[in-house]
């Protein structure tokens, strides 16, 4: 009886390490084909993406001043990400600074070359500063609804000073195109551009930029 009773338990334990050892080759295999999933890249699609900065008016006489709508016209880069997981991820943006320009309806077609003359000489200088560039070190997401609630941490560029950011993005995967959009707020002071301003500074550029993307890039 105890003969059997041993050779019973003997089974058992074997059953159970052969489990064990089964379901250790699984998990390893399955953190292996994580690991191994391979990064995919994505070219950014000028004509189909939106890169724009918000100028609020401000000063005195704010209230008869208009807002301003300042997009970019010439830009590119690469994002990269892994399928299922996002991490490892990236972002490398590109904008000419010369090819932003004013867009909002309300300025006549006069008023915006003068607007963007300021850009160039004044606010921009392209000359010296030809593009605003942003480049991320770490990335955060997590999924909501099929749609990734992304945290770009990283460095920009711009006026030739460089401060270290935190952009917040809503990111999509559709067959072979991948889409990010979001919003953040720069200080312009931080960066060390000038403000515009007229009827003699009455009517002055805030400190505070809203920059809004909606970008589209194709897997490569």
């Amino acid at each position: 009886m105890r003969l059997r009773l041993l050779i019973a338990a003997l089974a058992l334990c074997a059953t159970l390490c052969a489990a064990l050892a089964q379901g250790a080759k699984t998990a390893s295999e399955a953190t292996h084909a994580l690991q191994a999933a391979p990064v995919v890249r994505y070219r950014l699609d000028a004509g189909r993406s939106m890169f724009a900065v918000r100028a609020f008016a401000g000063g005195v006489l704010w209230f008869k001043g208009h807002d301003h709508l300042v997009a970019a016209r010439d830009f590119d880069g690469e994002a990269s990400l892994t399928p299922g997981a996002v991490n490892p991820a990236s972002l490398s943006l590109n904008v000419r600074a010369a090819s932003l320009a004013e867009t909002r309806d309300v300025f006549t077609e006069q008023q915006k070359q003068i607007i963007n003359k300021e850009l160039r000489e004044i606010v921009l200088e392209p000359d010296k500063y030809p593009e605003i560039t942003f480049r991320s070190t770490g990335v955060e997401a997590k999924a909501v609804g099929g749609v990734f609630k992304v945290k770009l941490t990283g460095d920009l560029t711009l006026h030739g000073v460089t401060r270290r950011v935190t952009i917040p993005a809503d990111v999509t995967v559709s067959g072979r195109d991948l889409r990010a959009r979001g919003e953040f707020h720069i200080e312009r002071s931080d960066f060390k551009v000038k403000a515009t301003s007229a009827f003699h500074g009455t009517i002055r550029v805030r400190d505070k930029l809203k920059v809004m993307f909606d970008i589209v890039g194709h897997q490569i």
